[in-house]
């Protein structure tokens, strides 16, 4: 896997997160502070809450793939382990971003390497699942709309209470992911967020129309 925060030594790894940490320790304290000072209590809980919202990806995601709760099925396309039938997938945060995109890429060759990673990571947990029997597929997306959702074999449904406070909370994880996506500021809108859902026997049915949308998008990249 072309992911280079995985391909460093445990010891590098383990020393850009102490960095990370501390780094938002620091800042941390240094918004309190000025909390303190100016009165406005508001700011010191904000910053924390922000902050660790931003700061989580690096320490969770490589922590959840070591105890094999998450797995990468391409750079920037994970799934959590199943269960109850369930695969929830996700894309990559911006802590897979920033390990795995070149930041030679505009804006537009970004979002298509992205959306690759995607389709070719669908096909890879197709390929690993299709023949498990009654298993569900289910994700939540701002990058691909309804009628693309649909093409590859999603129907959409209802996003859960606890999802949504849940992308409420990530919003500036979010929203840096977007802004990294597109090489701008970009801030997602939360109401074009949809959850998908797929049996895994319909979209093994669709492989070669996610094959070839993967093609192509392989073609426009380079």
């Amino acid at each position: 896997m072309d992911h280079r925060f995985y391909t460093m030594s445990v010891s590098e790894q383990n020393r850009l997160q102490v960095v990370i940490a501390v780094s938002a320790f620091v800042f941390v304290i240094f918004t309190i502070l000025i909390a303190v000072q100016s009165g406005i209590y508001l700011i010191g809980i904000l910053s924390f809450a922000v902050t660790l919202s931003v700061v989580a990806p690096f320490f969770d995601t490589p922590a959840l793939k070591k105890r094999g709760k998450l797995i990468y099925y391409s750079p920037l396309f994970i799934a959590e382990k199943p269960e109850k039938g369930i695969i929830k997938i996700h894309g990559g945060t911006w802590f897979d971003y920033y390990f795995v995109i070149d930041k030679e890429m505009n804006g537009k060759q970004r979002t298509r390497f992205i959306l690759r990673n995607y389709l070719q990571g669908l096909l890879n947990l197709i390929k690993e699942f299709e023949d498990s029997g009654e298993m569900k597929v289910r994700g939540t997306s701002y990058i691909i709309n309804e009628r693309t959702a649909e093409k590859l074999g999603f129907r959409t449904v209802e996003t859960d209470f606890v999802q949504k406070v849940i992308l409420v909370y990530n919003y500036f994880n979010i929203l840096i992911s977007s802004s990294m996506a597109k090489r701008r500021i970009s801030f997602p809108a939360l109401r074009k967020i949809r959850t998908f859902e797929a049996d895994i026997r319909h979209l093994a049915e669709c492989k070669e129309v996610i094959r070839n949308l993967n093609d192509r998008l392989g073609k426009s990249v380079i």
